[in-house]
């Protein structure tokens, strides 16, 4: 499937921000962390960092937010809760890395994922992505442990 990625609008923003994921990845829900939700509401802080994801349709069908840090680009992604768990996450990612590498040209991706969250971790690693080291983080309410992934940017393991 081919994805076009394209600076986040403040109704593709609205949109997400209703987004429910079942059972535990209610956990990412936009609503349950109240800062995350402003920064995604907010089109200051939104603005060159956060950007929807279309398919061949033009549907919305996710996000990603890229933030710069010279070598390294770190991301964050979601999936349209209906469209998880069906297969298609290695290629969402892969879509993202691409335009990442192609707009920032980090030597490193590095993102930081639940560590409940066995199905993302294993679509990380298949697309090139190392375990690093859990770390707590207070986040919706609660203190959870997150593990930190990253990958060289440069070795095109995520190419197909």
């Amino acid at each position: 499937m081919k994805y076009q990625l394209k600076p986040m609008s403040q109704s593709d923003a609205e949109i997400i921000a209703e987004w429910k994921y079942e059972g535990p990845y209610s956990f990412y829900n936009p609503k349950s962390d109240e800062e995350d939700l402003q920064l995604l509401l907010s089109p200051q802080t939104r603005e060159g960092v956060y950007y929807s994801v279309f398919d061949q349709d033009e549907s919305l069908v996710g996000y990603y937010s890229f933030n710069d840090e010279g070598k390294s680009v770190e991301i964050g992604l979601g999936l349209r809760p209906d469209l998880t768990g069906q297969g298609g996450g290695r290629e969402f990612v892969i879509a993202g890395l691409e335009y990442a590498r192609h707009k920032f040209n980090p030597q490193h991706f590095k993102l930081a994922v639940a560590t409940f969250n066995h199905r993302a971790i294993k679509v990380y690693e298949r697309v090139g992505f190392e375990r690093g080291q859990t770390f707590l983080q207070r986040t919706n309410g609660g203190e959870y442990e997150f593990l930190s992934m990253s990958m060289d940017a440069n070795k095109g393991t995520y190419s197909e």
